[in-house]
């Protein structure tokens, strides 16, 4: 339920309001707005007694039940996008930020060309993958705490936070040593004992949605992680399964208007992923901000004909240069922008 307060109530009513809200057994959320606090009060769906019981409350002003079955990512909860803030730029309320690096992490040298190529482009944010759960037993997997090492280094020596993948609930403590953003990927979307530890980590997650999700589901997913009282979760849309072969995955542009009409969350785009094939990334990227993504993650190696892993959808240095100018030249018509964008390395 949401539990409006009155206008002009003071942390003291807060307080009160929230030590209520625990007694009877839930968990409160405070939402502060610039004139009205809202409480919600997150757990089993709210009797009529207990609904008219906070409605008593001297400091409350009303109180309505959460329709939605997602009810910490839900607006209703949090009227407000939320932003989410490195030193390097923010994403959500308008501002945006792009997260660019190999699919894997495959050597040093590989990786810090790529941290500082895209950090003098513009890119706020590396990625890069260290454990890759591939559809093969045979492909490569990526090179576990090395690669994370590696991440690292690249982070010190760039200033540019990490996201990268985590695949096990057992993993989670070790990725959370190295990197700044937990990626949790489409195969593991639904996989609730990850999406619980990625929670408890202290550190933000990137939450991609699942080939066959539907937005309500990975909303729930996200709520997994919610309810372990992190807030810092980004959504993601890298392309779903249809029956279209010409894409590697057929990206639902629609989701990002709709995913933000639902949540307060940062929605991200992965034209990368979408695509299968380096040629349509930047149309699908500024397809993705043009309907109101807050973010981009994208592939992007120094030698993409010798990558390791998911060769084709990666941009070499001077395409990953012409989406971003392409990018930067976009924004201000949609009335938002990069923040801080890093100067040249």
């Amino acid at each position: 339920m949401l539990i409006i307060l009155k206008r002009g109530s003071g942390p003291q009513e807060v307080e009160s309001v929230v030590a209520e809200v625990r007694r009877v057994g839930y968990r409160a959320h405070v939402s502060e707005g610039e004139h009205t606090t809202l409480i919600g009060a997150i757990g089993k769906g709210p009797t009529p007694e207990l609904i008219e019981h906070f409605r008593a409350l001297s400091a409350v002003q009303d109180v309505i039940p959460i329709s939605k079955p997602y009810k910490l990512a839900s607006l209703e909860i949090s009227p407000k996008p939320t932003v989410l803030r490195w030193d390097t730029g923010a994403t959500g309320g308008g501002e945006v930020m792009i997260a660019a690096g190999p699919c894997g992490v495959e050597s040093l040298e590989q990786t810090l060309t790529a941290a500082h190529y895209v950090k003098k482009h513009g890119a706020q944010m590396l990625r890069g993958g260290a454990f890759k759960p591939r559809t093969s037993p045979y492909s490569f997997q990526g090179m576990g705490q090395e690669g994370l090492e590696i991440l690292a280094e690249a982070r010190r020596q760039t200033g540019l936070p990490v996201v990268t993948e985590v695949v096990s609930p057992e993993q989670v403590d070790l990725v959370a040593a190295y990197a700044d953003v937990l990626q949790i990927g489409a195969r593991n979307a639904q996989n609730f004992a990850l999406l619980q530890a990625a929670g408890q980590s202290g550190r933000a997650v990137l939450l991609k949605r699942g080939m066959s999700m539907t937005l309500e589901e990975l909303l729930m997913s996200a709520e997994y992680i919610l309810a372990q009282g992190n807030m810092r979760v980004i959504l993601v849309e890298r392309g779903i399964r249809t029956f279209e072969k010409s894409t590697r995955f057929t990206l639902d542009v629609s989701a990002v208007p709709v995913l933000k009409s639902l949540t307060h969350l940062p929605v991200w785009i992965d034209p990368s992923h979408a695509a299968g094939k380096r040629d349509w990334v930047t149309a699908l990227a500024l397809a993705g901000l043009a309907a109101g993504a807050d973010g981009l993650i994208v592939e992007t190696h120094p030698d993409p004909e010798k990558a390791q892993s998911d060769a084709a959808q990666q941009l070499n240095e001077a395409q990953f240069a012409d989406m971003m100018s392409r990018v930067k030249a976009l924004l201000p018509a949609l009335g938002r922008r990069l923040t801080r964008a890093l100067e040249p390395a």
